[in-house]
């Protein structure tokens, strides 16, 4: 990236809830001053006016400190302005971010010469429709899931792509993922890993009964309808957000967004198998050292 490109204007973004991340946010904060940097926003991750500081254009950069969740809320607050996105990884996996705590001082002199690339992550569009009716609309980085609600029974749910019926399935749910959602809820169902430059959808079951088990992998472009049949709850769940009930009939429509997810990266391409290497080797969540 260009020196003319470095970012001037940050907000350094903070996850509440996380012990240690505010305080990390303020060090960055006053890092940033140092530099000479004078416009930075110190902010909650959850605060609504950050939304107003994006889309009205007084940021070039976001800083994040969380984990993969406070990266997955950077991206939906940032992709539709293209501000790119470095997240420090305060979590417990951080399967999005480069920089851990306490590695942030290091990169910090790169990051305000431009010496960074920008990696762009393809996202979903999803719509929730009831006949012609749209429910709900949601953009996301990970993973769209259609799943049974509270009732321990699974649901019929029937895949069609670009029109054309795929399959059906009896399963506790269907997820269709993007190749970043590949190492995260598709990846615990038994899903293929994808790089993260391709742009196809991963569709994929879970506990499928007496039913396709296989991952597909769709063409890039081609999209996927995903419709529920059963006389119980069914939930519809973007990302991880509040889940949405959905009746028998109801459909939702999964295709790629136009819109890409910008984050911030140091190392070369190959990083994400090495860190990959490193995950899977070890679950970082059963870690109590």
């Amino acid at each position: 990236m260009a020196n003319d490109a470095a970012p001037r204007r940050f907000a350094v973004a903070f996850h509440p809830e996380l012990e240690g991340a505010e305080s990390e946010a303020g060090e960055i904060t006053l890092s940033l001053q140092h530099e000479g940097i004078q416009t930075v926003l110190q902010t909650s991750l959850l605060d609504k006016n950050l939304q107003n500081v994006i889309d009205a254009g007084q940021i070039d950069c976001l800083i994040t400190i969380g984990g993969d969740g406070s990266m997955l809320r950077a991206s939906r607050l940032c992709a539709h302005q293209g501000v790119p996105i470095l997240g420090i990884n305060l979590g417990a996996v951080g399967f999005l971010m480069e920089i851990q705590k306490g590695e942030w001082g290091r990169y910090l002199s790169r990051l305000l010469q431009g010496d960074f690339r920008r990696e762009e992550r393809m996202m979903l569009r999803a719509r929730h429709l009831r006949g012609e009716k749209m429910l709900g609309e949601w953009e996301v980085v990970n993973e769209v899931v259609v799943c049974r609600g509270q009732m321990v029974k699974p649901i019929q749910l029937h895949a069609s792509v670009d029109g054309y019926p795929m399959a059906s399935y009896v399963a506790d749910g269907l997820i269709a993922a993007t190749p970043t959602g590949s190492t995260a809820y598709a990846l615990a169902a038994g899903g293929a890993i994808m790089p993260p430059e391709l742009r196809n959808i991963l569709v994929i079951p879970v506990a499928a009964h007496l039913s396709p088990e296989r991952a597909i992998i769709l063409s890039e472009g081609a999209s996927v309808a995903i419709t529920v049949n059963t006389s119980h709850e069914a939930v519809l769940s973007a990302d991880g957000q509040e889940p949405e009930l959905m009746q028998d009939g109801d459909s939702v429509h999964v295709e790629a967004s136009e819109r890409n997810v910008i984050f911030i990266r140091f190392h070369d391409p190959g990083y994400f198998y090495r860190t990959l290497n490193r995950y899977m080797g070890k679950n970082p969540s059963t870690n109590t050292g």
